[in-house]
């Protein structure tokens, strides 16, 4: 005979010799119960091994304490870094965090529909809502969703990111500083929201600085993404200052020129973009943008409380600057 995989309160109470409600009162923050009950009935929790369930707690609240939180490519250090302080952030606040992974790296259109049906308090996701009936889908829910580097809002989905335009202005900026004369761009996938403003930002600020357009090419946040469209730049044409949408593609370009016979910064400059841990390694000493992930944290967690609100109307969008650190990849 199999034995029942949970001890029940009906047990918890049958070993103290107290009533089943004096073992929900026990477990009930702020309910009336004397002392020697309480003592009597942890004793046999403890020895049976029970531990209170959350259902009727979620039942009568409406709350469960629990926050999604959804994770994919976590090859990328940028990402693993959000986990780990999103994590930490949500624990210290009392909540319990439920780990959902995707296979998608940059976008939570595919598992909007998915999501909805959790019963969560909220859901905080580095990844970005591409489409409109994405975030719909998610609104509807009436979970306060937000997530990062997003174009897309809606009631209850908002968004917070790096300000990647100014970012990709500043990286512009810097180069025209160093001398740079022909300028590209080794780009994230296509309808990655992320890469598309910080092209944006740098095709405007060479356009200010005088400097041409910049040649693009790459299509995934990945290092051998960076290392196929360096490769392809370096063929068809002359380069000397390049801006990679992440500092994945930016390793993967470095090495890919160095395999070329380019030197690094004499030959081209190369900015990243995340400042992940590699980039301060001896090797690479990769000039990047650090998004501020602290703060990015700290903007999403005071959104969801805005947003957990009954009158709470669309979703904002908040932009934070990044940090640019310039290391030896660029300098002189």
């Amino acid at each position: 005979m199999v034995s029942k995989r949970y001890p029940t309160s009906i047990e918890v109470a049958r070993l103290a010799g107290v009533s089943q409600s004096a073992v929900s009162r026990t477990f009930t923050p702020g309910a009336s119960v004397s002392a020697r009950t309480r003592d009597k009935v942890l004793a046999a929790a403890d020895s049976l091994g029970f531990r209170p369930s959350l259902i009727p707690k979620i039942m009568l609240t409406d709350r469960s304490g629990l926050v999604a939180l959804v994770v994919g490519g976590l090859e990328n250090a940028f990402y693993a870094r959000v986990v780990q302080i999103l994590a930490a952030r949500l624990r210290e606040a009392g909540n319990q965090v439920l780990l959902v992974p995707v296979d998608s790296d940059y976008t939570l259109d595919a598992v909007a529909a998915r999501l909805a049906q959790y019963r969560v308090d909220a859901i905080v996701s580095a990844l970005a809502v591409l489409s409109r009936d994405a975030a719909e889908t998610l609104s509807a829910s009436r979970i306060p969703v937000v997530s990062f580097n997003t174009p897309v809002t809606a009631a209850r989905v908002g968004s917070v990111g790096s300000d990647n335009a100014l970012g990709g202005w500043q990286a512009a900026a810097l180069l025209h500083a160093r001398g740079i004369r022909h300028p590209a761009f080794v780009a994230g996938p296509a309808d990655s929201p992320a890469s598309t403003e910080r092209l944006t930002g740098f095709r405007d600020g060479l356009r200010a600085a005088g400097l041409p357009e910049p040649r693009v090419a790459g299509s995934a946040y990945t290092y051998d993404g960076g290392a196929e469209a360096a490769t392809q730049l370096c063929t068809e044409g002359a380069v000397d200052g390049i801006f990679c949408a992440n500092d994945l593609c930016a390793l993967g370009t470095i090495d890919a020129l160095r395999r070329a016979g380019r030197r690094i910064p004499d030959d081209v400059r190369v900015i990243g973009y995340d400042d992940t841990p590699a980039a301060s390694w001896g090797g690479y000493d990769l000039t990047s943008f650090d998004q501020d992930v602290p703060a990015l944290v700290e903007a999403a967690l005071a959104m969801i409380d805005r947003m957990a609100a009954e009158d709470a109307g669309a979703g904002e969008r908040e932009l934070i600057p990044p940090r640019l650190t310039e290391r030896g990849s660029t300098r002189s």
